[in-house]
């Protein structure tokens, strides 16, 4: 028998894997047990609620971005390579991990608890602030000129990002997020 940690992380990379098909239907805890050839109780016996268990999903999502974004800020110093660094981890994670980036454009989310979405906001406004300070940075350093919108420009970014991830997901995750990256680059780095 599996031990309880387990068994949650293996509902987690279930859930994930079904959040992958680019068809999927709505995931029900009925659909996700038959999945796991488990009773719909045996679920419960590790997350009090489905929306317990995207949240699982989203803290994931958070551990993963934020460990990899705080790395590139700590170790590169140049600005512009901080802010193309943290732009590529954010496609590259999507690209990685498909069904999370359906948490995070919110497209599995429909018809769940408000609260996911808004935790997802509120991931995403974090590494939105993440790109203001390094473009913050790149102002200071005289890698943008002094009298660039700090605030524009990483809304924009931003924007680029979760435009990406809406593409992948919408296109049944066959458009890479990374598709023209260098050539999107040159035009945010100009």
């Amino acid at each position: 028998m599996a031990k309880t940690g387990e068994r949650k992380a293996q509902i987690l990379q279930t859930l994930a894997s079904m959040l992958e098909e680019p068809k999927a239907e709505r995931v029900t805890t009925a659909l996700l047990a038959a999945r796991l050839d488990v009773s719909e109780a045996a679920l419960y016996r590790h997350f009090a609620s489905k929306a317990q268990m995207f949240e699982g999903l989203i803290e994931f999502i958070e551990q993963t971005l934020f460990t990899l974004v705080n790395r590139i800020q700590a170790d590169e110093k140049d600005a512009m390579k901080q802010i193309e660094a943290t732009v590529v981890t954010m496609l590259g994670f999507a690209q990685k991990n498909p069904g999370m980036t359906r948490v995070l454009t919110g497209d599995a989310l429909v018809n769940e608890d408000e609260r996911l979405q808004s935790r997802v906001n509120q991931l995403v406004e974090r590494l939105e602030a993440s790109l203001r300070q390094s473009t913050r940075l790149a102002v200071t350093d005289g890698q943008l000129p002094a009298d660039w919108d700090v605030n524009a420009y990483a809304t924009t970014l931003i924007a680029y990002v979760i435009g990406r991830w809406h593409l992948f997901a919408k296109s049944g995750f066959r458009r890479s997020p990374t598709e023209g990256w260098p050539q999107h680059w040159r035009v945010f780095s100009a």
